[in-house]
């Protein structure tokens, strides 16, 4: 049975149906500890969290920096990353923290080369020489440039004699200017070329090398062996590093077997081991 109000509506007559409480759950979900923190990061500096996690940031950076675009360069380590507690696994974010590194200064005009000719490998031993003489004299070559850009004339480099003022071995006087450097070697040692070149001598040298070849490396650069026993090439002749172009001796003004070893630039001999 039902009775109307004076608005024309029905009211029901029968008990009213209790309202269901509200579920509440039992289990609250986890917060993103990191959600804030990318909130108040812009668009940018997120771009840039992704190329510094990515690896993708180091050649772009060190290039808009030459550029004079930035000021700074991010270089990633190459130490072991750990992580830090409360890390999210896979995150960006998460990653550029682990991974993220001091801030290097870098000059507005500074010259950046990724150039690999100075890099001298077993495929082109003569790369770093080449790449030194390509553009210069070998006079205008700097000595922390050319430190190893030639190879040893032996297989044992075991120096018994300086370059320089020394005491002759012959009279005993000293004072006498020795234009080389003397290595041990038992006649018949095997002579490697120090780089590629052209042989310009071979043969006697009156002045006391006895058997002598000279080998002309471009733009001023030639070395010389001494007191051979013998040699193996003849003038014009092509060489490349490491060749044998020799066998050690005593020819000439020697006391023993050994190898007078000579750098000459322009002309000048200059001290080897600025060279080897």
């Amino acid at each position: 049975m039902t009775t109307q109000n004076t608005r024309g509506r029905r009211r029901a007559s029968g008990p009213v149906a209790e309202l269901r409480p509200r579920a509440v759950a039992g289990v609250e979900r986890p917060r993103d500890i990191h959600r804030e923190s990318r909130r108040r990061r812009t668009p940018v500096q997120q771009l840039a969290d992704f190329a510094a996690a990515s690896g993708v940031g180091q050649k772009a950076g060190v290039a808009l920096a030459a550029t004079g675009l930035i000021l700074t360069v991010a270089l990633p380590g190459t130490g072991a990353m750990t992580a830090s507690p409360g890390a999210v696994t896979g995150s960006p974010m998460a990653a550029a923290a682990l991974g993220s590194q001091p801030e290097i200064p870098v000059s507005a005009a500074a010259k950046v080369d990724f150039s690999r000719m100075a890099v001298s490998t077993k495929a082109d031993p003569d790369a770093k020489l080449r790449q030194l003489l390509s553009a210069q004299s070998a006079g205008t070559v700097q000595a922390e440039s050319s430190k190893g850009s030639l190879g040893a004339p032996l297989a044992d480099m075991v120096s018994v004699s300086p370059f320089g003022y020394r005491i002759n071995p012959f009279t005993g006087g000293y004072g006498e200017f020795h234009r080389g450097r003397d290595y041990a070697a038992q006649c018949g040692t095997e002579v490697f070329a120090a780089a590629s070149g052209k042989v310009t001598f071979a043969g006697w040298h009156p002045y006391g090398g006895g058997n002598r070849v000279v080998v002309d490396h471009g733009n001023g650069l030639e070395t010389t062996y001494n007191h051979l026993s013998s040699f193996d090439v003849t003038v014009g002749q092509s060489v490349n590093r490491g060749d044998v172009i020799a066998l050690s001796g005593t020819t000439g003004a020697s006391t023993g077997c050994h190898l007078h070893f000579e750098v000459m630039v322009n002309g000048d001999v200059v001290e080897p081991l600025g060279w080897l």
